[in-house]
């Protein structure tokens, strides 16, 4: 039996018209994003399901049959009073641009989500109302000091997308420059020696990068801190600039052993000079194997948010699960022979390696698991002896019995160093980011790099708390 009108609208007057799924779901992302809102508010034309009232922004959760958004569609199905259902979706559609052009020429901005995309995608849709509530261009900008060949600036990409910009370079290394420059656009030049950049040269940045350098605090260096005058004080260059243009946030990663020099009391002035000019470090030492690089490498990260800049529940990323193993980060075909070690060679790691030991040291030489399963690589070095750390016994190669570049015999173990491109994985670098320099220079670039997941991991957390800030009225 056809029902009739009547019973048809006390049926739909039974129906949940708020705090719906897609509501809920949209409701709980922005919950995550620490956000402050309303929700069904009356006293806001056409009552959005979510309403920014001191920003003025109105959110609406549509469903795609009720709100007639596939309508030409769903109305040729309808089987059952489809001339009831065809004058009561026209009049939702109708309504809804009444809702939308009286909210608008009132002020507000309007929002509309349909159901799939809220389904498929609530994250986006969250991000979408941040941009809108930023009021602002929704791009971070952003200074790349001591920029190295990019490692930090690509994992702040990955975590941000295409809203961060690069305003400003500052690297001294020529080699460095030129892989810099291979891999990335950017309107200005690289502004070289720190100490020379004016600070009205300098454009409004809102994120600070800086891997300042590493030789001043390093276990391997003489230990000397802010007395290294070449390099130490050049953390007083990222201080200038930064009190200067006070941007939002302050990001630096250097080695684990600036903890212990001059027993703490280098990092206390580091962590102590970034709170005199306002703002509140946090720091915590990141390993890159909890970040499903298998490369044991401990660094030290420091990210300092402006104080105004609510950040008391910022969280440093939760280690991950190592699921990527050593060996599906080789070559995935036999390499060139001359990446295998000579005899002669091999033979005088070997004896290194024996008086190293016999010296209680453990350095020298090592030739990573046979198999490469379940392996970690050592910390990729920029100098030294980097490349002998992590040397792989790799029968695929079938070479000659004398290298004829060097007329040296070749090792019978098959013994290799790693290439540039196993490097640029173990450091989380695509394939396709280029390194147009001598294959000296590649090693020691990468090894003075960064491991970009890393990076990227605590990018994400970044953007989290100053998507935050702006969505809540806060000053860039």
């Amino acid at each position: 039996m056809e029902k009739t009108e009547e019973q048809i609208s006390f049926n739909m007057s039974q129906i949940k018209c708020k705090n719906t799924l897609i509501e809920r779901m949209l409701c709980e992302e922005l919950k995550k994003r620490k956000l402050r809102f309303r929700t069904n508010d009356k006293t806001v034309f056409g009552k959005p399901d979510v309403v920014f009232k001191g920003k003025r922004v109105a959110v609406f959760c549509d469903s795609v049959f009720w709100h007639g958004l596939n309508w030409e569609n769903d109305k040729k199905k309808l089987k059952k009073n489809d001339d009831f259902w065809t004058s009561k979706i026209e009049r939702n559609i109708q309504r809804d641009k009444i809702v939308n052009a009286t909210l608008t020429e009132t002020g507000w901005k309007v929002i509309r989500f349909n159901e799939k995309r809220i389904k498929e995608s609530v994250s986006e849709c969250a991000d979408e109302i941040i941009s809108a509530l930023s009021d602002v261009d929704p791009r971070y900008k952003s200074v790349d000091l001591f920029a190295g060949i990019g490692g930090i600036r690509l994992g702040f990409q990955h975590a941000f997308k295409e809203k961060v910009t690069v305003e400003m370079v500052s690297e001294t290394d020529k080699n460095a420059q030129t892989t810099y420059k291979q891999n990335f656009s950017y309107p200005e030049t690289i502004k070289e020696d720190i100490r020379e950049i004016k600070l009205n040269s300098v454009p409004k940045f809102d994120i600070c990068m800086a891997g300042f350098p590493c030789q001043a605090f390093s276990s391997a260096g003489k230990k000397e801190g802010f007395e290294d005058k070449t390099r130490g004080t050049l953390f007083y260059e990222l201080l200038r600039l930064s009190k200067s243009k006070k941007p939002m946030v302050i990001f630096c990663e250097n080695v684990k052993g600036l903890l212990s020099i001059d027993k703490g009391n280098t990092f206390k002035t580091i962590l102590d000079s970034l709170t005199e000019i306002g703002y509140d470090p946090k720091s915590m030492v990141l390993n890159s194997k909890d970040f499903n690089i298998p490369q044991n490498r401990e660094r030290i990260y420091i990210v300092a948010f402006r104080k105004d800049v609510r950040s008391d529940d910022f969280e440093f990323p939760k280690p991950q699960r190592l699921e990527v193993t050593l060996k599906s980060l080789l070559e995935e075909d036999p390499v060139d022979a001359s990446y295998y070690l000579s005899e002669q060679y091999l033979s005088t790691l070997k004896k290194h390696k024996l008086n190293q030991k016999a010296a209680g040291n453990g350095f020298g030489y090592v030739v990573r698991d046979e198999t490469y399963v379940d392996t970690l690589a050592g910390a990729l070095m920029c100098g030294g002896m980097g490349r002998e750390r992590n040397l792989l016994y790799d029968p695929r190669t079938k070479l000659p019995e004398i290298n004829p570049r060097t007329g040296r015999e070749f090792n019978k173990e098959h013994i290799r160093m790693m290439t540039p491109k196993e490097w640029k994985r173990l450091q989380g670098f695509p394939d396709d980011f280029e390194l147009p320099v001598a294959k000296t220079y590649q090693y020691h670039q990468l090894g003075n790099s960064v491991t970009v997941p890393v990076i990227q991991a605590i990018a994400e957390q970044i953007k989290f708390v100053l998507d935050r800030h702006l969505a809540n009225g806060g000053q860039r």
